[in-house]
């Protein structure tokens, strides 16, 4: 049987990432990490600053976003992510963003922008 799908739209403030069908996407919320499927009740969530959103597509490859907080719209149909800055992983070198936590204060943006790379990239890695 053929998962079901549904819309997603990825959109940050310079520019619009993503749109497309998923079976599945998961965000980090000031909530906690929420998993999303078709025919989801609807919410309103709020992206974590420093955090990561998954989006497995149609096909079943998966992509992985390093976000800077936002939000997160879900309705019966769709999901939309509304992110001040996202990045897709697989752009992302581990090794650069782990020296800039290191060099950054801790809660800094600077450090939050690099732990979401770095998480985001880990998870593109799995």
């Amino acid at each position: 049987m053929a998962e079901k799908s549904f819309h997603v739209e990825v959109v940050a403030a310079d520019d619009r990432l993503y749109s497309g069908e998923a079976t599945f996407v998961i965000a980090q919320t000031t909530s906690g990490e929420l998993g999303v499927m078709a025919n989801h009740e609807p919410l309103l969530g709020q992206l974590v600053a420093g955090g990561f959103v998954v989006v497995v597509e149609e096909g079943g490859n998966r992509r992985t976003l390093a976000v800077q907080g936002g939000f997160l719209s879900v309705t019966g149909e769709a999901v939309t992510i509304l992110a001040e800055s996202a990045q897709w992983a697989d752009g992302i070198d581990a090794a650069a963003e782990r020296a800039a936590m290191e060099a950054a204060d801790p809660g800094s943006d600077e450090y939050n922008r690099a732990h979401s790379r770095l998480v985001a990239a880990e998870h593109t890695a799995k």
